[in-house]
């Protein structure tokens, strides 16, 4: 068992305003937008996930990203690790990240995962309209590399024998990884750094070998929604029972795909699937995309910090840390608060979750 764990938490950078969300949802829309309207679907859903200690913040002032900071060293997180988006050069919801290395008062330390997949009304839960699509070229991963390593320069960019490290989310849709990843190396040891750690969020559709495939590492993303226990069918109100009676009796298609998963449960599955190679554990606090999804969201119901801090204590105390160079653990998320998935306090939880990291970080 390893003298310390090391927490990176996934962090979302969405909360400020852009042009572009602008545009697409209205004024002054952010990820809180959602968050405010979201309603329990059955009887004992928490729902809505409303900010507690932080308030609604707004990620473009100082003072909220350095209260970020602070709560997350006081409970044990080691770094924040950043999405980024990048389409062929044009960024979005950079701006937090941009003025952090600006800062030297934010002195978390921190790493990059590129959300490299289409940017779609995925906000909304309307996956399959394209607002900005992903296009891949090796010139583009020329140029990108060049971006990435200035903030790879930066003192508090986490490394890993010296080697900055950066996280793809979503491998299996580029054209050719490997050769991405070989441009990549070669562009970083010019910069004068000894090499790139370089990894991928495993899942459902990417679970290869890292190593296999041209990688150093990778983390398991939680939730993994394909290793799930079984689907509990929301409990039906009275008009909802009423109205599936009449579609039935009208031969329509009656769809069910509203479930929720027991936390527990999930917990106990991803536990008796065991650790792989070169993968650093994940783990999630809690899950709930209804405030996105009006249609088939993923719940993982009744979560609680207690449960949360059995199955961190788990890996904690059985993870096989000897064999990764650092002793990494995942959380998903920070703050990811339409997906009901954040360790920041709550108006129902307050900072019991930070409280049960900190415990099993000790």
């Amino acid at each position: 068992m390893p003298n310390k764990i090391k927490p990176i938490a996934i962090y979302l950078p969405q909360f400020h305003p852009i042009p572009e969300n602008d545009q697409w949802w209205g004024k002054g829309f952010t990820e809180w937008t959602n968050v405010t309207k979201a309603q329990p679907r059955f009887e004992g859903h928490y729902q809505p996930h409303l900010p507690a200690d932080l308030g609604f913040y707004d990620l473009r002032l100082e003072e909220a990203r350095l209260a970020q900071e602070q709560m997350a060293k006081a409970y044990g997180i080691y770094g924040f690790c950043y999405y980024h988006y990048w389409f062929n050069g044009k960024r979005l919801l950079h701006e937090p990240l941009d003025r952090k290395l600006k800062n030297p008062k934010e002195n978390l330390p921190f790493i990059m995962c590129w959300a490299n997949e289409n940017w779609t009304r995925a906000w909304d839960g309307l996956d399959k309209e394209v607002l900005l699509k992903q296009e891949y070229s090796f010139d583009d991963d020329a140029t990108h590399i060049e971006h990435l390593i200035s903030h790879f320069k930066d003192n508090r960019y986490i490394k890993v024998e010296g080697k900055p490290m950066f996280i793809i989310y979503r491998p299996n849709l580029f054209p050719d990884i490997q050769k991405t990843i070989m441009l990549w190396r070669k562009a970083v040891k010019e910069a004068g750094f000894p090499g790139l750690y370089i990894g991928y969020a495993q899942n459902g559709e990417n679970h290869f070998e890292p190593k296999n495939n041209g990688f150093d590492f990778a983390f398991e993303f939680q939730p993994n929604f394909l290793n799930t226990s079984s689907k509990i069918s929301f409990p039906r109100i009275f008009i909802e029972k009423v109205l599936q009676r009449i579609k039935k009796k009208m031969k329509l298609e009656v769809p069910d795909l509203n479930y929720y998963i027991d936390y527990s449960h999930f917990a106990v599955k991803q536990i008796e699937s065991g650790f792989k190679k070169d993968v650093y554990p994940g783990i999630t606090p809690m899950w709930d995309n209804s405030a996105r999804r009006k249609e088939n969201p993923f719940i993982l119901h009744d979560s609680t910090p207690e449960k949360y801090k059995v199955w961190f204590q788990y890996i904690r105390e059985n993870y096989p840390w000897d064999a990764v160079p650092e002793n990494f653990l995942f959380i998903n998320a920070w703050n990811e608060w339409a997906e009901g998935n954040h360790l920041e306090p709550c108006q129902r939880w307050g900072i019991a979750y930070l409280e049960a990291t900190k415990t099993a970080v000790k």
